[in-house]
């Protein structure tokens, strides 16, 4: 799993778990930030996924 290069807005976290799992971006921030209303860990965990999920390497093309 890797961030975003191309669907990023803060971090690439919400673009590279879209990309993972083959859904629309703007539906994983949605998601996201509908889960922060709920009680939880949940921007602690984008925070450490921020910092430990590397940036995705650049597509070369042949």
């Amino acid at each position: 799993m890797y961030r975003s290069r191309e669907h990023r807005v803060i971090a690439g976290v919400c673009g590279g778990i879209a990309e993972r799992f083959g859904m629309p971006p703007t539906l994983v921030r949605l998601l996201f930030l509908l889960s922060c209303l709920l009680p939880g860990p949940q921007f602690v965990i984008y925070l450490i996924m921020w910092v430990f999920i590397p940036v995705a390497p650049p597509r070369t093309y042949y």
